[in-house]
C-alpha cells in the first residue's frame, strides 16, 4: 500500500478517533505523523516536524493569553454585559452583532484569520455569559470573519486577485469578494434560523440574560477594565494600520506584547491566566496540522484530487470544483496551500472542458475553499473553541468538525446554483 493512500487512511483514522474517543487527537496525529513520516516514508525527523504550524501556534497562544487575562480580571464579563445591554437584552441580536462586526473588520483589511483571532473570544465569553449556544455564536462569528476575507485589501483577498491577474483573469475583485461575502451570508443566517437563533427572540429572553438595574455596580468598569479593552483596541488598530501584523504569527507576538503591558501595569495576573488557557485545544489543533502536512508530502492530497476530478462536466465543473477545493481546504490552509495550488488550473479545465466559464470556477473555488474554515482543523474554527468553556470545547470540537465537512456540500451546491 502506496505513503499516499496510508496518509490519507491516517488522517480519516484521526477524525474518527476524535469523534468517538476522550483522547486528543491532537497526541494521536503527531504520532501517527511521525510513524509514516519517518519510519514509512524515510523523511527525516527534521521534515516532519518542520510540518509543525507556529504561526498557528503563536497566534493561538497570544491570543488565548490575552483574552485569557482580560477574563481573569473581569473585563469579558463586563464587555458581555454591556453587549447585552446595547441589544437590550435581546439575546436573538447578538450572533447577528458579531457577524456584522466580523464582517466589517475583516473587509477593512485585516482578513479572516487576524479578525477572528481578535473577535472569537470575546464572542464566546459573550455566548457564554448570555446563554447563547456556542455551536451558533461560531457559525456566526466565524462566517462574518470569512466573508470579508475576499475583500480587495485583505491578505488573501490580495492573493487570490494577484493568481488570477498571472492566470489572466484580472478585473474581477469586486465580484469575487462579494460572491464569498453573499454565500457566507447565505450560511451563517441560514445556520442562525436551523440552529435556534430565531428562538432567542422568544419571549422571555431578556429575563433570561440578567439584565438588571441592580447588577449596574457590579459590572462597572473600572481602571483595570479600561486600560485592558484599551489594550485590546489599540491592538485592533494596529492590525487595521499596520500592514506587517497580518503576516501569519505576527498577531500572536502582538499580542504577547500586550499581555506583558497588563501584567506589568497591574491589570491582569499572568500565572492565572496562563491556568485558563485552553492548552488540549492548542495540542489538538497543532498535531492535526503535522499530519496534514505529512499528508501533503505523501501526495495523499494528490490522490483526493484525482479521485473527484474525474467526475468532472461543464455543466457541473462549478459544483465539482467547490467540493473538491473544500473537502482539500478542510484539512488544509485556504489561503496558502489550496487555493494557490488550484486556481492556476482554472484556464486549462475550462479550456478541456468546452463551455465552461473560468470567472466562475474560479470563483466556486474562492467560495468552496472559505465555506468550510469554521472547521476546527482550520485557524477560525479552532479560536472558537478555544474561547470555549473546557467542559464545552469537545463537544464544540465535534459540531464544528461536522459542519465544517457539511459545508463541503452545501458549498457544492449553492454554487452549482451561483454559478450554473
Amino acid at each position: 500500500m502506496s505513503l499516499a493512500v496510508l496518509s490519507v487512511a491516517a488522517l480519516v483514522l484521526a477524525i474518527i478517533v476524535s469523534c468517538v474517543t476522550p483522547l486528543n487527537v491532537g497526541v494521536l496525529a503527531m504520532a501517527m505523523a511521525w510513524i509514516l513520516g519517518v519510519y514509512v516514508g524515510g523523511m527525516p525527523l527534521g521534515t516532519v516536524i518542520s510540518g509543525f504550524p507556529v504561526p498557528l501556534f503563536l497566534t493561538l497562544v497570544g491570543m488565548t493569553l490575552l483574552f485569557s487575562l482580560a477574563q481573569v480580571n473581569g473585563t469579558l464579563d463586563r464587555v458581555a454585559h454591556h453587549a447585552v445591554r446595547t441589544c437590550r437584552g435581546n439575546r436573538g441580536l447578538i450572533p447577528i452583532i458579531f457577524f456584522l462586526l466580523a464582517f466589517g473588520i475583516a473587509s477593512m483589511g485585516p482578513g479572516n484569520i487576524s479578525t477572528a483571532a481578535l473577535m472569537a473570544p470575546m464572542a464566546m465569553a459573550t455566548a457564554s455569559r448570555v446563554g447563547i449556544p456556542l455551536f451558533l455564536m461560531s457559525i456566526m462569528v466565524g462566517n462574518g470573519a470569512n466573508a470579508g476575507s475576499l475583500s480587495p485589501v485583505a491578505p488573501t483577498g490580495l492573493i487570490v486577485n494577484g493568481i488570477m491577474a498571472r492566470i489572466e483573469l484580472p478585473g474581477h475583485e469586486l465580484s469575487t469578494y462579494l460572491y464569498n461575502a453573499g454565500a457566507h451570508a447565505i450560511v451563517a443566517f441560514g445556520g442562525y434560523v436551523l440552529f435556534g437563533g430565531v428562538k432567542l427572540f422568544a419571549g422571555g429572553g431578556q429575563a433570561a440574560v440578567g439584565v438588571d438595574p441592580a447588577d449596574r455596580d457590579t459590572h462597572r468598569f473600572h481602571t483595570k477594565h479600561w486600560v485592558t479593552v484599551g489594550t485590546i483596541g489599540v491592538l485592533l488598530l494596529s492590525v487595521i494600520l499596520v500592514r506587517d501584523l497580518r503576516a501569519a504569527g505576527s498577531i500572536g507576538m502582538a499580542a504577547f506584547l500586550a499581555a506583558v503591558f497588563l501584567v506589568l501595569t497591574g491589570c491582569a495576573d499572568d500565572r492565572e491566566g496562563i491556568k485558563r488557557m485552553p492548552w488540549g485545544v492548542i495540542v489538538m489543533v497543532c498535531g492535526v496540522t503535522v499530519l496534514i502536512s505529512i499528508l501533503e508530502k505523501a501526495q495523499g492530497i494528490d490522490l483526493m484530487v484525482s479521485w473527484v476530478a474525474r467526475l468532472s462536466s461543464a455543466g457541473t465543473v462549478t459544483a465539482v470544483v467547490a467540493f473538491l477545493t473544500a473537502i482539500v481546504s478542510v484539512y488544509s490552509s485556504t489561503s496558502g496551500v489550496v487555493l494557490p495550488a488550484f486556481l492556476p488550473m482554472v484556464p486549462g479545465l475550462a479550456a478541456s472542458l468546452g463551455g465552461a466559464n473560468a470567472v466562475a470556477i474560479a470563483a466556486a473555488m474562492n467560495v468552496g475553499g472559505h465555506l468550510v474554515d469554521v472547521s476546527p482543523l482550520s485557524t477560525i474554527g479552532a479560536l472558537c473553541v478555544a474561547g470555549a468553556p473546557p467542559e464545552e470545547s469537545r463537544a464544540l470540537f465535534n459540531k464544528l468538525l461536522a459542519w465544517g465537512l457539511s459545508m463541503c456540500v452545501v458549498g457544492a451546491a449553492i454554487c452549482y446554483l451561483l454559478f450554473v
